[in-house]
């Protein structure tokens, strides 16, 4: 994200939101889910460790299933939003990591509702992921689409 440490040097900025449930609770469920990596986990990504909580400092490994292969993606959460209407963390990427830069995943109430928003700015680390150029964004951004669609699917069902 702008201003942080890896941001500047990285090409190929990404943002996408979508609109949550504005029913009652919506809000409150997002950011449980948010926490709790359900828009990654509702999207095929699995984290490890399994089963712990967002928290500042943290390391993880995100591994994605493409077909018969897997991607292990290792990344620091490099800083944490925990507002009364605003929840969210930020990624950092690790060496190991396809792609170098940040990622910030925000739930948000408004008064219009609760918005969920990715932001990611990030460069191609490794040689196969820059050798994948056009392919390699295309899948990006379609990560990042079943990250917001999984976190609306959750908030709106609880499941």
């Amino acid at each position: 994200p702008p201003g942080s440490s890896t941001a500047g040097s990285c090409v190929n900025p990404l943002r996408r939101s979508r609109a949550g449930p504005s029913r009652p609770g919506g809000h409150p469920a997002a950011r449980a889910a948010l926490r709790h990596w359900a828009a990654h986990e509702g999207a095929g990504v699995r984290i490890f460790p399994h089963g712990h909580p967002v928290f500042l400092g943290a390391t993880i490994l995100a591994v994605i299933s493409l077909g018969p292969a897997q991607m292990v993606a290792p990344c620091r959460i490099v800083r944490v939003i925990d507002e009364s209407d605003r929840f969210g963390f930020a990624c950092g990427t690790l060496p190991g990591h396809p792609e170098r830069g940040e990622e910030a995943f925000v739930v948000e109430r408004r008064t219009d509702g609760t918005f969920f928003s990715i932001t990611a700015f990030s460069r191609p680390a490794d040689p196969l992921a820059r050798l994948a150029g056009p392919i390699g964004r295309a899948i990006q951004l379609a990560i990042t689409r079943r990250f917001v669609n999984a976190l609306a699917r959750y908030t709106q069902s609880g499941v």
